[in-house]
């Protein structure tokens, strides 16, 4: 999916307490007066993996967000089976999807992280591994989005999110995730790795959210996303069902914020 300069797709990944994907998509839909530009949906490493999203609009692009799994059963070939029968699925789905492998590798808490697994190198390693698998089977309607957290911890020299860049020929977006917990502005969250990346690859905010101060803070993102031209796609975490977490990340929970995100969806900047 091409970016276009100056515009912006804005989607969700939605877990709506109580409803369906369908229903969450309808209650946006009426709230917004406009259709998910981007859906993002979570899929296991191994096990069920879809080979449609029956509800998931074809002028909606999917992000998928795979997980992945410690790096030496990839890097052995072990795992080469399965991450061949994923992109036989992903390939035969016959629509546009952005995907996401191994997220947020620069921090300590997923399995699949340098900090878990001997450093970026490790994981750099797996990362084009995966991407040549892909290739072979020709999955050719895949984007690869290459998604840190918008901060490395530990904060190191060795973890630094510059050393997981697989480089310019295996990525097509730069993601980031990045959530206003402690009070960050967007330019805070975002910044760093625009000035990294922006000027190579277009910029996708893939999980982002806020818990506090929403209104202000989404006027800020509306903002910030506006004064930054290489940012191509938002993707808001959308849930108040979240397992490991007890925040609240829907934009509806008050009159204002909704109005402010119903400002921002109606932004022609996001009109992408």
């Amino acid at each position: 999916m091409p970016f276009l300069p100056g515009k912006a797709m804005l989607g969700s990944y939605m877990a709506l307490g109580g409803k369906s994907l369908s229903q969450s998509l309808s209650l946006r839909r009426g709230q917004l007066d406009r259709e998910q530009r981007i859906v993002h949906r979570f899929y296991p490493w191994q096990g069920y993996i879809p080979t449609s999203e029956p509800d998931v609009s074809k002028n909606s692009v999917l992000l998928v967000s795979w997980h992945g799994a410690p790096l030496g059963g990839i890097n052995n070939g072990s795992s080469d089976g399965n991450i061949r029968s994923v992109a036989r699925k992903l390939k035969a789905m016959k629509r546009p999807i952005l995907l996401r492998w191994g997220w947020e590798m620069n921090g300590d808490w997923f399995e699949w992280s340098g900090p878990q697994n001997g450093g970026p190198a490790n994981y750099v390693k797996a990362y084009k591994r995966i991407h040549r698998i892909f290739d072979e089977v020709g999955a050719n309607n895949i984007a690869w989005v290459w998604s840190p957290n918008w901060n490395s911890s530990p904060n190191t020299t060795a973890n630094k999110i510059q050393k997981y860049y697989p480089g310019d020929a295996y990525v097509d977006w730069v993601g980031v995730s990045g959530y206003n917990f402690y009070g960050e502005s967007p330019s805070t969250l975002f910044n760093p790795i625009t000035k990294l990346y922006g000027s190579r690859k277009p910029i996708i905010l893939t999980e982002t959210a806020a818990v506090k101060s929403k209104a202000t803070w989404i006027k800020q993102l509306n903002t910030w996303v506006k004064k930054t031209p290489s940012v191509g796609a938002v993707v808001w975490f959308d849930t108040d069902v979240q397992h490991d977490s007890d925040h609240n990340f829907r934009f509806d929970t008050d009159s204002s914020a909704l109005a402010a995100y119903r400002t921002m969806a109606r932004s022609s900047r996001f009109a992408g």
